[in-house]
């Protein structure tokens, strides 16, 4: 499973230009099982539901399921959109078949308001493509590791995200504690560039179940890195020091 990350600086309110970017990454990485963009990759970390252009999310998905399938590959990324008059942090994971699972954002980021416009999600999502179980997430559920604690339910986690400069030491801890604990693969992808509040450093990386980075975007730049995610060797892991089947806390989940 190889799986790429798009690190790039997102254009405030441009959902065109911010698409025609990802485009020109995805071509750095021919062959990619999955490609993953960050938290609200077509408007940048829109607070106020105004600032939202594509309301529905109706023409990104469309474009998601067009070039999902012309890559042969999905593509997940989160986008601010409205439904039933309520407004969600909800982040896509697109299909080559079209198919379409949809997460929205549980923690939202009261620090900075999210809270007041948008819609918590009450529902944990994992989604299973090409034999390979994943977790959707959005940048703040990261700081929240019981809502991610491994339920024998997925082999990788994804987080998307807005993370800024000011706190990227966390999240580079943030990261590697969650392989860590949960024995599992995570692909945490972030933007760069400056938005009306905040600026942005990037630090996307892909961490392995001993919390090592296997792949990792350089600081400020926009790039598309991928790895292969090696199954084998995670199960390997598990089976061998097994953290996350201890049945102290296992039932807890079921």
């Amino acid at each position: 499973m190889k799986v790429a990350m798009l690190q790039f600086d997102i254009a405030w309110k441009k959902p065109e230009e911010n698409i025609i970017r990802a485009e020109r990454l995805m071509v750095e990485q021919p062959g990619a099982d999955i490609y993953v963009l960050p938290e609200m990759f077509t408007t940048g970390f829109a607070i106020q539901p105004e600032d939202i252009a594509d309301s529905d999310g109706k023409e990104t998905v469309r474009w998601m399921q067009a070039k999902a399938k012309e890559l042969n590959a999905a593509i997940t990324g989160s986008i601010g959109i409205k439904s039933s008059n309520q407004y969600f942090n909800r982040m896509f994971f697109v299909t080559p078949d079209e198919e379409v699972v949809t997460y929205d954002k549980r923690h939202l980021f009261a620090y900075g308001g999210e809270d007041k416009h948008y819609t918590r999600g009450e529902k944990r999502v994992t989604v299973t493509f090409r034999g390979v179980r994943f977790l959707l997430e959005v940048c703040f559920d990261l700081r929240f590791p019981v809502w991610s604690r491994y339920r024998d339910d997925y082999d990788a986690i994804l987080y998307v995200a807005n993370w800024p400069t000011c706190r990227i030491d966390s999240w580079d801890i943030l990261i590697r504690a969650r392989a860590i604990e949960n024995q599992c693969f995570v692909v945490a992808v972030n933007r760069i560039g400056i938005d009306k509040t905040n600026d942005y450093c990037g630090h996307s990386a892909i961490i392995n179940p001993y919390g090592q980075t296997v792949a990792a975007c350089t600081d400020n730049q926009e790039c598309c890195t991928a790895a292969e995610l090696n199954l084998p060797e995670m199960e390997s892991y598990r089976h061998k020091f097994p953290i996350v089947t201890d049945l102290g806390e296992m039932h807890l989940w079921k």
